[in-house]
């Protein structure tokens, strides 16, 4: 029987910078640049995903279906992160004010693209369908709501909801007891 996710040697065919052990790509993910590309170990990335540009996944990550990560500028997902289904995360975004064009298919010279790092620091959960601006850090054990709109960098081990995004309480930081006896285990 046929498995939905890359096997090892697949992986390799792909392209990518690195990758480690126990790595699940679906076979229905898009990558694009995938030289530009590392992946840690216990790595699962889901149906419909489509990553693209500078990207280092750490260790133990789950990216949900559906998510996109445009890593122009480049993203950084530590160990223990989690993003689940339809986030969208932006490193770079083009110009709306209408002095420039608005594609990658335009010539550099008649665009304006910035944008900036997103790093995503151990531990922190994104809720199905956040949406993730560049040049954002969320911090350790950050954490956000569905729906969210993540427009600046997020403070430690706080849950934060809304459009634009809102701290709404302390998360709790007792995953970290079990991360240890996973970790004790090996």
């Amino acid at each position: 029987m046929a498995s939905s996710f890359y096997s090892k040697d697949e992986l390799q065919e792909l392209g990518l910078a690195s990758f480690g052990n126990n790595v699940l790509i679906s076979k229905k993910a898009s990558i694009y640049s995938a030289s530009s590309i590392d992946i840690g170990d216990n790595v699962r990335i889901d149906d419909f995903c489509i990553l693209s540009g500078r990207i280092a996944l750490g260790s133990n990550i789950h990216i949900g279906a559906f998510c996109a990560l445009y890593g122009r500028f480049g993203i950084e997902l530590a160990d223990y992160t989690g993003l689940s289904p339809r986030t969208t995360i932006f490193s770079a975004t083009d110009d709306f004010g209408g002095d420039f064009l608005i594609s990658p298919m335009a010539p550099d010279e008649f665009t304006n693209v910035t944008g900036g790092l997103v790093k995503l620091e151990k531990y922190v959960q994104v809720g199905a369908g956040t949406i993730i601006l560049p040049n954002i850090t969320m911090q350790e054990g950050a954490a956000t709501g569905s729906l969210t709109l993540v427009n600046k960098s997020l403070e430690p081990w706080t849950i934060y909801t809304g459009i634009p995004v809102k701290a709404l309480k302390a998360r709790k930081r007792g995953l970290l007891d079990k991360v240890k006896l996973i970790e004790d285990a090996r």
